[in-house]
């Protein structure tokens, strides 16, 4: 069955929305509970790898649920990266491709704003709203190229089991889910963890404008860091995944 563009549109939206609203806000909610034990300690300071791995597999469970929920629909990408992924590759048409990126910008502001009314000025002042940074003693650089290495795992996965027609259709929302979780567990301690253009700019946009702290400079590392990655690895599966005799 062939959806139409408005209702692709729309699954791509709810979907980002619900990625982005219960990963930030366990990401939030780890930084308030870290908080009134520490008031000066950040997500990691109480059980050490413990809170990231919460932070990481709440985004990995959330966006294993919203594939299989929209991906019948819409494919379930919810990430600007992995479109633009299937675009280079011609697996998405630009048009499509277009509009699908505009609803997941969209779903992620949405849904920064309703972590916002959630959480109040504490989300914002204490959780700066689930905004991406470096770590503690992490260079920009090295949080861009580690950016580009966990979405290129991720956009790696999506062309293997979701966009190659001989992979198995049934395990795809595990494995992508899976994909996330761990590279998320590896880039918590590096960059909070983003992966997704639209994730780690809406954060980082609505914290600012609300009175929170100003991470605008880190803007490049989150979105283009991702898109970097996606491109490369899409290329590269293209590659390998074309057999001599085709």
């Amino acid at each position: 069955m062939e959806y139409d563009l408005r209702k692709k549109f729309l699954a791509e939206l709810v979907g980002t929305f619900l990625l982005v609203f219960f990963g930030t806000g366990a990401a939030v909610g780890a930084a308030l509970i870290v908080h009134s034990y520490i008031p000066t300690g950040a997500i990691g300071a109480l059980g050490g790898f413990s809170e990231w791995l919460a932070v990481s597999w709440g985004f990995g469970i959330t966006a294993l649920v919203a594939i299989y929920a929209f991906g019948k629909v819409s494919g379930g990408h919810i990430n600007p990266a992995v479109t633009i992924g299937l675009l280079v590759t011609k697996n998405i048409s630009l048009k499509n491709a277009t509009f699908y990126i505009l609803a997941q910008f969209i779903g992620a502001v949405i849904a920064t704003l309703c972590v916002f009314s959630v959480f109040g000025m504490d989300g914002v002042l204490i959780g700066a709203l689930g905004a991406n940074a470096p770590g503690v003693g992490i260079s920009y650089l090295q949080a861009f190229i580690g950016e580009i290495i966990g979405t290129f795992l991720l956009v790696l996965v999506v062309m293997g089991v979701a966009v190659d027609k001989k992979a198995d259709p049934g395990i795809y929302g595990l494995a992508i889910g899976l994909a996330i979780g761990i590279s998320l567990t590896v880039l918590g301690p590096i960059t909070g963890g983003c992966i997704n253009p639209a994730r780690g700019f809406s954060p980082i946009i609505v914290d600012f404008l609300a009175g929170g702290v100003n991470l605008l400079i880190y803007l490049p590392i989150f979105i283009i860091g991702p898109i970097i990655g996606s491109i490369i690895a899409a290329l590269l599966y293209k590659y390998i995944a074309i057999s001599n005799n085709e």
